[in-house]
């Protein structure tokens, strides 16, 4: 019984850390993906559709979402970026995100004024601030006024929205983003 307990323990460990260096979307496959260039796209649902996942697509031009802590990033311990996963748009920095025991990964502010846009969501018969990605509009998730200070907001993303780089490799970047 006990090792059966190490062994179960063991499998959760190593799929949760499995989960943290998880990346939903290959880049590589988008022509969209551009970290460096914040001009703004305009591409067509039926352009996405062929280089983003499905269940990328689903959330981030469908408006879906993931269910709680299925997604990648909710428990990510490791310093640096997160990315729009649909075209590389730098959008928040580990240094905002917190714990927020909601099942997604949470933010109090995203990277800069410029990396995201909100607009009003009133579906599901509920009012709340949905978040877009700035470049190309994508659904990211979306935020409230119940998280810590200093801004007192949660940015509630969706992990599949997401594309996490580690701090070394966000600072090579950095210095290629034009603000």
């Amino acid at each position: 019984m006990k090792n059966r307990k190490v062994l179960f323990f063991s499998i959760l460990l190593f799929a949760g850390m499995a989960s943290c260096s998880a990346q939903p979307q290959d880049e590589t496959k988008n022509p969209y993906y551009k970290p460096a260039d914040n001009s703004k796209l305009t591409i067509s649902n039926t352009e996405w559709k062929k280089v983003l996942t499905p269940k990328v697509y689903n959330i981030m031009r469908e408006k879906g979402t993931e269910v709680a802590n299925t997604g990648p990033y909710v428990h990510n311990p490791l310093k640096g970026a997160y990315y729009c996963a649909a075209c590389g748009h730098l959008l928040f920095s580990s240094d905002t995100k917190f714990d927020s025991g909601t099942g997604w990964p949470s933010f109090y502010q995203p990277f800069n004024k410029g990396s995201v846009i909100e607009s009003k969501d009133n579906s599901l018969g509920m009012e709340r601030d949905e978040v877009l990605c700035a470049r190309c509009g994508g659904h990211l998730g979306h935020v409230f006024d119940d998280g810590p200070a200093p801004t007192h907001l949660r940015y509630c993303m969706n992990g599949y929205a997401l594309h996490f780089d580690e701090h070394e490799v966000f600072e090579m970047k950095k210095s290629q983003i034009k603000n």
